[in-house]
């Protein structure tokens, strides 16, 4: 059990329509030293959005109302936000419709509390080192057609303003910083997710897919066996 301290400021919504689940989670969370807010469906956690504003959102992807990825669609649009989604099955293709809206990384039930609660540092950490990303980068990066705004955080393809999740987003600034560069897996991971070891996941490839479906798939290069890179045009 981690007892290191969750960051004063960082407020939770957590939205899982099993009580016993999101009650477990909640009082975990609030013992690690997290302000959480619960909510048991899906307008019941747009709703708590609005009214909360959290940091955070843990996410159940079947829900009352309408389902996880409906009500991550309607939360980005209303204020991107770090999004954990929690999903019944390990499924590809119900993993890819998560990221396609919004959603950052995802966990699998029956899954360990321990291993929520550091998901959940590494997103918030995220986004504190894409702050600091934003302040070290050109404001602007031009890449042929492709052009990326550090600072209000917005991506345009020929003209055409391109809706990225805060982790795509994040993903694509680490790699365009040094336009052509190849990134290694171990070094995406640890920047753009904070993860010290990531061995076995997926996770970088499935969010390198969503990237590659909104930008254009030549435009992230991969070198098999070490990592990804940018085409500078």
């Amino acid at each position: 059990m981690t007892t290191e301290p969750g960051p004063a400021s960082a407020t939770l919504l957590i939205v899982e329509d099993d009580r016993i689940i999101n009650d477990g989670l909640a009082a975990r969370l609030r013992a690690e030293g997290f302000a959480v807010t619960q909510a048991y469906d899906g307008p019941g956690g747009v709703a708590a959005f609005e009214q909360h504003t959290p940091d955070l959102v843990v996410l159940d992807v079947m829900l009352p109302g309408y389902d996880g990825n409906e009500v991550c669609r309607r939360i980005q649009a209303l204020r991107p936000v770090p999004v954990l989604m929690v999903t019944a099955r390990d499924d590809e293709s119900d993993v890819l419709v998560g990221l396609t809206v919004g959603a950052d990384d995802y966990v699998t039930k029956p899954f360990r509390v321990r291993e929520v609660v550091a998901r959940i540092r590494a997103l918030l950490r995220r986004v504190e080192r894409a702050r600091e990303l934003a302040r070290e980068v050109p404001t602007r990066i031009e890449l042929g057609s492709l052009a990326v705004d550090a600072s209000a955080r917005r991506v345009w393809l020929e003209d055409t303003e391109v809706h990225l999740s805060p982790l795509e987003f994040d993903l694509l600034l680490t790699l365009a910083a040094a336009p052509g560069a190849v990134r290694t897996r171990e070094d995406l991971m640890r920047e753009v997710w904070g993860w010290a070891d990531a061995r076995g996941t997926r996770t970088l490839d499935t969010h390198v897919r969503t990237l590659r479906a909104k930008i254009g798939a030549s435009r992230v290069r991969t070198v098999h066996g070490v990592g990804y890179a940018v085409e500078p045009a």
